[in-house]
């Protein structure tokens, strides 16, 4: 595959086992860091308490006079310059660890976003927003997981087991309660996880479609003003944004509640070790151990605080990497679907809405019959409909709930017809990458590629370019070269629905005539509709005027 001298010039990245070394040694030596830092805090809090105890038992007999202050005294100062030390190295080295796996995986990801089924099936590139709103979260959900999840758990477990080793080393009976207690956090914890999973799940949705009306609105904000409905529309979209907040507050209490009942894990534990030794008789310097214990829970309960954010950090590491899941998958679209190109022979449509480009109502509902070898043209001014009914069709836009969709007599839901579907949009979106990879058509021979050029008269173009391997981006083409280009794509396609937005509206009166009959007759066992300002008498097939 040719590529361009700027993607030349990049940096290999490492592969093999090479790679996955490179790729562990910073993470691993920012837990280290880490698991440093929380045991430094430990033993400050730790140290000094037993310092000031000792302190104060000293001064109460003639010990003061030849107790040693310089010993722990140097320890407080180690442990706090070890704690601040280890904070800033984990900080340091953790984030460049996260920039590392960006710059490992990102290459990965956006290639597999550019390759993915769904982007190429349609013809156009990510011309789903809300699915790319949601991959943009979904990379940097799994970018960040490690410094997240992966690191707090660490040393959130290793502080637990030590704490719990040495808990039942010196004072054994505080076990029972803080067993008891951690008990109730992890109830808690199972409990809160589905509802958590599902607040975060409504704030994207409400996110996705407060976005979606503001775009809508911003998008025809003239005609929208004409009809003194802006205010109207826009405030449906900002209504969204109010629920998002509203939502996300409410996510925030259940978060404070959780971190509320970890938080008390630390003070309940070291009143359980005091308590005990207490009980068992302790006092005075037999005091001091187990206050150095209770004081050292003390402050690991400072880590347990934060963990609903951990929670939900974990809950959109999983969530995001089955989303990048639907992009790096190999299969494609076509493939998938229980549809062959021959394999549907018509098309109705029962009261599917009309609608303009805004999504507002268009007239009376629409009741259509389209048949394979027929190809219907949908005939109409600008702004009747046209495109909003092909992206309608092709399950891009509306619901399940927008009329009816049977296809030889069988229920065509949304996510099906996009299955089957392939839509070509009039403004082609060129990717930058080899023709043959910009035909969409990975297992066509360069036999059948050639063909399809040759039927939209674009092989001499191709041909002075260097050929199916050279490399195009979208500026290197003319609007009437990209959109013959993605009538190329309509004919490569073996979808057995293929949706033409104004296929010839940038060719010249002579050439789109010739090349539209020449992308029918190769499509004739399909069911093919597209829109046209103008009407073709030369062209065979029905007409619907909208």
């Amino acid at each position: 595959m040719s590529v361009p001298a700027t993607a030349k010039s990049i940096a290999p990245v490492p592969s093999g086992l090479s790679a996955t070394r490179d790729a562990r040694a910073p993470w691993l030596l920012a837990i280290l860091f880490a698991v440093a830092a929380a045991a430094s805090g430990i033993l400050l809090t730790g140290v000094s308490v037993w310092f000031l105890g000792a302190v104060a038992l000293a001064g109460l007999g003639p010990a003061a006079l030849t107790f040693n202050f310089h010993t722990p005294a140097a320890f407080v100062r180690l442990f706090a310059l070890s704690k601040t030390a280890c904070k800033y190295g984990e900080r340091i080295v953790g984030h460049r660890a996260a920039l590392l796996d960006q710059v490992r995986r990102r290459a990965g990801l956006f290639a597999a976003m550019a390759f993915a089924p769904a982007t190429r099936a349609v013809g156009w590139q990510l011309g789903n927003q809300d699915r790319l709103s949601d991959y943009l979260d979904d990379v940097e959900d799994v970018d960040y997981a490690r410094l997240r999840v992966t690191m707090p758990v660490i040393v959130l477990l290793a502080g637990i087991a030590v704490m719990i080793v040495a808990t039942a080393w010196l004072s054994a009976p505080a076990l029972v309660p803080i067993a008891v207690l951690l008990l109730i956090i992890i109830t808690m914890l199972r409990r809160a996880i589905p509802r958590i999973a599902q607040a975060w799940m409504a704030v994207r949705i409400s996110q996705r479609s407060a976005g979606r009306y503001l775009g809508a609105a911003l998008a025809a904000v003239v005609p929208l003003k004409a009809e003194r409905s802006f205010a109207k529309v826009s405030g449906l979209a900002f209504a969204h944004f109010k629920n998002v907040a509203a939502e996300q507050w409410a996510q925030r209490r259940k978060f404070a509640m959780l971190d509320m009942a970890a938080g008390l894990l630390g003070p309940l534990a070291a009143l359980g070790v005091l308590a005990a030794a207490w009980h068992a008789g302790a006092r005075g310097n037999a005091l001091l151990a187990p206050a150095f214990l209770a004081f050292s829970w003390l402050a690991f309960g400072e880590t347990t605080v934060g963990v609903a954010r951990i929670v939900l950090a974990r809950i959109r590491e999983r969530s995001a990497r089955n989303g990048l899941a639907d992009w790096n998958a190999g299969t494609s679209v076509a493939a998938a679907s229980p549809f062959s190109s021959t394999a549907l022979r018509q098309l109705v449509l029962m009261n599917v809405p009309r609608r303009d480009p805004d999504g507002r109502g268009l007239g009376a509902a629409l009741n259509l019959t389209f048949d394979s070898g027929l190809p219907t043209a949908l005939i109409g001014a600008s702004g009747a409909g046209k495109t909003t009914l092909l992206k309608q069709i092709a399950g891009w836009i509306g619901d399940d709930n927008d009329g009816r969709f049977t296809g030889d007599g069988v229920v065509l839901l949304t996510a099906r017809r996009r299955a089957m579907s392939h839509l070509c949009l009039h403004d082609a979106a060129i990717l930058a990458d080899t023709i043959r990879e910009n035909l969409f058509a990975p297992g066509a021979s360069d036999e059948t590629c050639w063909a399809a050029l040759t039927a939209v008269e674009l092989e001499n173009r191709v041909a002075a370019a260097g050929g199916l391997e050279a490399w195009i981006e979208q500026d290197m083409l003319s609007l009437g070269e990209a959109q013959r280009l993605n009538l190329a794509r309509a004919i490569l396609s073996d979808a057995p629905l293929v949706l033409l937005d104004e296929p010839v509206e940038h060719l010249d009166s002579e050439q789109a005539p010739r090349i539209l009959s020449r992308v029918l007759s190769r499509l004739n066992e399909r069911i093919v509709i597209y829109s046209s300002h103008t009407q073709f008498d030369a062209i065979r097939g029905a007409q619907v005027a909208l």
